[in-house]
């Protein structure tokens, strides 16, 4: 999109709008028994939440626009997700209000969007809502014409006015009017921003070492010396910069990339960001000391966190790093687990309608719990009369010793948060984030050497490759037996490369098998300038095919598709697949110096790619070398192994030794095979 873009003022918001009761004044409960509207069929948990509202929800789909045109109304599109603590804010004060919902729905067709199960739609208007408002968020909530062009847009709306806001009935009433009296200036002001959105950055080159050195001074300068992290308030964790960092380790133009990240992982797991008695953690902090979480978990944080704890804990000799990581995987699969295997996609906020009423604690709740060993926990938790939220303790850890029983009496408040209300779960299994569960899973189960890792890794590869899997075609997501979506860039890439790890950490090669599926797959997504679009064809109900770049927080869906391609060029030999990559890194080209934080996670893989070993090992005891490779994180480097020789894999390929051997290689050049682990652990550092 075009820099700079400014709506022109064509939506006019004057007065004060319709007098309307306060949020307090009304539930909506006594709608809860009216017939259900159309979401009452929908796969997704968030789309579910909103059946039994007033309002006339519609799904995503063309026969809502043909309405629309049929009544000359606009549409109102609303996105949002379950574990969205303002999307319920906006839903309880808006969207039960039979006042409001009689109103949106004489004014507009009104559609309802699980960001999570369609980021197609979300990612294109998402795009429109920062252009026209200088920022983004959920809900997210926009107009638009008759062929889904944006025209106006916001993001959560009170109900009444306040705060500076305007109430949402005034922002009806003024979009209203603008359709129905200045329908041209509509129509211009929605065609000069569809052009604008429609303007991509143009392709580079993959970053080299100059600009990936660039890219670390840059986002250096915006880090926080006194509470780790970048940035200010509200703060996020930032997984793919972290992962960046990672990866720089070592690096001459990264000097203090240990230091930086021993601060931010430090004071993460010791911040209310952290559950420090079940695991796991919150999606950001709304200050910027990590203390307040915003409550929601989601399993693409604690997919990734879990892999930065786990590797940072490795490469910097940090044990109670590595305990993290073991404590966030295990909340993992104690709480976000399918019994069948694939992982659900998050926890809300809140519980029983209240933020962190789960989490939270008062000095007496603990102490009826604890007993007589309740002052030394209080005091190690930060747990005072007059608390540190809303008049309750959020727990984090202030410093000095802990109890000598710690783990016992955080066993025992476990015990009493168990009888608790827990928050909503939003138990649909995306692919894409499974992908990064399975890779992290699987990664920790080779590191580790805990078989009960790649247990929950191949478990939750099998829900993938079969639940997800409609006659060989991969889908967004699942729900109850009901899939939704054909999947987009960022699963068929993801889930790729979290079946890549978990051959290499297995030896099984049907996993590499399937992932070699997936990557050719990813044909569909080209462009022409090779770079990815997030979908595999044309959605004529879309303004413009969706392309996304942008890394933060989750890796982007063209950063996944580099690195898949990236793993499958070394364990194939195939150079046309490295070539892609690196085509693929150069959507990124332009923005690695200018905005990093855009596009870290391209930046991990292209410095990634710099340093790239492919290594072989062939043999009955193939896992005694395989532990040399995981003793270190190895992010350019692909494991080959095998019991026995194979041609399955092409790394493999004519390898027949007669004992069991490492082959170290690099850009297809081999080094002499060994079976010392000492030289092979000097092989692959050289």
């Amino acid at each position: 999109m075009g820099p700079g873009y400014r709506s022109p003022p064509v939506i006019r918001i004057e007065g004060e709008g319709l007098d309307r009761p306060s949020p307090g004044e009304k539930t909506g409960c006594h709608y809860l028994h009216r017939m259900a509207n159309r979401l009452a069929s929908a796969t997704s948990p968030y789309l579910l939440q909103h059946r039994d509202n007033p309002v006339d929800w519609w799904e995503w789909c063309d026969e809502a626009f043909d309405v629309a045109r049929q009544r000359d109304v606009p549409v109102l599109l609303s996105v949002g997700y379950a574990a969205c603590h303002w999307c319920h804010v906006m839903a309880h004060e808006s969207f039960e209000d039979p006042d409001l919902a009689a109103l949106m729905n004489e004014r507009f067709v009104n559609i309802k969007v699980d960001r999570e199960e369609r980021p197609d739609v979300d990612t294109v208007y998402m795009e429109a809502v920062q252009a026209m408002t200088g920022r983004g968020g959920w809900p997210m909530t926009v107009w638009l014409d008759h062929d889904g062009r944006p025209f106006y847009a916001g993001t959560y709306f009170p109900s009444a006015p306040r705060h500076g806001m305007p109430g949402f009935a005034q922002v009806i009433e003024a979009v209203s009017s603008a359709w129905r009296d200045r329908r041209g200036d509509v129509f211009e002001q929605a065609g000069r921003l569809v052009a604008a959105l429609s303007r991509q950055i143009p392709h580079g080159t993959s970053p080299g070492m100059k600009e990936l050195a660039e890219a670390y001074s840059t986002l250096a300068k915006s880090f926080d010396p006194e509470y780790g992290g970048f940035g200010g308030a509200p703060k996020f964790p930032q997984q793919p910069v972290l992962e960046f960092f990672l990866r720089s380790l070592g690096e001459q133009w990264a000097p203090d990339a240990a230091t930086m990240l021993v601060h931010t992982l430090g004071a993460m797991a010791r911040g209310g960001i952290h559950d420090q008695l079940g695991g796991g953690f919150a999606r950001y902090s709304v200050d910027a000391t990590w203390l307040v979480p915003h409550f929601e978990k989601m399993l693409y944080d604690n997919a990734q966190l879990a892999r930065l704890y786990l590797w940072a804990g490795i490469q910097l000799d940090r044990e109670d790093f590595t305990k993290v990581a073991r404590s966030t995987l295990d909340y993992m699969a104690r709480d976000l687990r399918h019994r069948g295997g694939g992982f659900f996609s998050s926890e809300d906020a809140d519980s029983e309608g209240v933020e962190g009423k789960f989490y939270v604690w008062s000095a007496d709740e603990m102490r009826k719990v604890l007993g007589t060993d309740a002052d030394a926990v209080l005091s190690y938790f930060g747990v005072t009369e007059a608390g540190n939220f809303e008049g309750s303790n959020i727990l984090h850890v202030t410093g000095g010793e802990p109890p000598p029983d710690l783990e016992g009496l955080v066993l025992k408040l476990n015990e009493a948060r168990r009888g608790r209300v827990r928050p909503g779960l939003d138990d649909k299994v995306i692919a894409s984030w499974n992908g990064l569960a399975i890779r992290a899973l699987a990664e920790a189960g080779a590191t580790l050497e805990e078989e009960r890792y790649l247990e929950l890794a191949r478990d939750a590869a099998r829900f993938a490759t079969e639940e997800l899997t409609v006659e060989g075609e991969l889908m967004r997501s699942w729900r109850d037996g009901r899939v939704s979506v054909p999947a987009f860039l960022d699963d068929h890439a993801s889930l790729a490369i979290g079946l890549f790890v978990l051959y290499s950490a297995t030896g099984e090669t049907p996993w590499y098998e399937q992932a070699m599926r997936l990557v050719r797959r990813l044909d569909r997504f080209a462009d022409e300038e090779g770079a990815l679009f997030t979908t595999a064809r044309d959605d004529a109900s879309l303004v413009k095919r969706p392309y996304d770049i942008t890394d933060n927080p989750l890796p982007s869906g063209n950063a996944l598709a580099a690195e898949a391609l990236l793993m499958a060029s070394l364990l194939t030999g195939d150079s046309s697949l490295r070539e892609r990559a690196d085509h693929v890194l150069g959507a990124a080209g332009l923005l690695a110096t200018r905005h990093p934080s855009m596009v870290a996670h391209h930046l991990a893989v292209a410095l990634a790619a710099l340093n790239t070993r492919e290594v072989a090992i062939v043999g009955e005891s193939w896992r005694d070398l395989a532990r040399v490779f995981w003793s270190r994180y190895r992010p350019g480097a692909v494991l080959a192994p095998s019991s026995h020789p194979t041609d399955v894999v092409p790394l493999l390929a004519g390898r027949e030794p007669k004992t069991t051997l490492a082959f170290v290689c690099r850009d297809m050049v081999c080094a002499m095979p060994t079976a010392d682990v000492v030289e092979l652990a000097g092989q692959l550092a050289g």
